[in-house]
């Protein structure tokens, strides 16, 4: 069959030969392909790795790999950000990114042993990790990982378990350097008792007597 963006591709192209035919008066009427009805495009599936899983790859990975394996975990950094991390980025337990996706310097603290741990020189790139090499450790850590993942999976696995711990999906949005609170709420389903703030803050809890006997 055909896939989904393939068709999505198809979709916007013909839509925009439309626009430019109707703009240049060469097309008189409705643009046909307001009618059908769009693709969703579906969520990537997100994994993460378990307590136990992340002690697989710790004993798995060593030198710069368990390294930088601890900086991603530690940080929820992604791998290029991880990668171009120089030893002149870490002063007093908190770590400067400064090539991020978006652009914007994020900086996020770190606790003294993982300092001690990750900072082995005081100055230049503190990794150097043969992506496809780790890419294979981490496939023999979690064989079922979705393709395209293993890139992103020790991001999802900080932001996974700070949910699982309590973390504040605000604070989490800032830590991840998410552009929009939608992209973070893909970890809001983990955190425990989620969704059952309604019932503990809801304006009904101030006091006010609500039973009718």
């Amino acid at each position: 069959g055909v896939k989904e963006s393939t068709v999505r591709r198809d979709e916007s192209d013909l839509g925009g030969m439309f626009t430019l035919l109707t703009n240049s008066g060469e097309f008189h009427g409705e643009n046909p392909l307001r009618a059908l009805p769009s693709l969703k495009r579906k969520s990537p599936e997100m994994t993460y790795l378990t307590t136990e899983e992340i002690a697989k790859l710790l004993d798995a990975v060593s030198g710069d790999a368990r390294r930088i394996t601890l900086l991603c975990l530690s940080t929820g950094a992604r791998w290029g950000e991880a990668k171009n991390l120089r030893a002149e980025h870490i002063i007093n337990n908190r770590v400067t990114f400064n090539k991020t996706k978006n652009g914007k310097v994020r900086i996020i603290p770190v606790s003294d042993e993982v300092v001690s741990e990750i900072k082995t020189k005081k100055s230049g790139l503190l990794f150097d990790v043969n992506y496809e090499e780790y890419r294979k450790v981490l496939r023999s850590v979690k064989p079922d990982l979705p393709k395209g993942q293993a890139v992103h999976v020790l991001r999802h696995t900080f932001a996974a378990h700070f949910m699982i711990n309590g973390g504040n999906i605000l604070t989490l949005q800032r830590i991840m350097g998410h552009a929009t609170i939608q992209q973070t709420m893909t970890y809001a389903h983990l955190a425990p008792d989620f969704l059952q703030d309604a019932i503990s803050l809801n304006p009904l809890k101030g006091g006010i007597h609500i039973s009718s006997t």
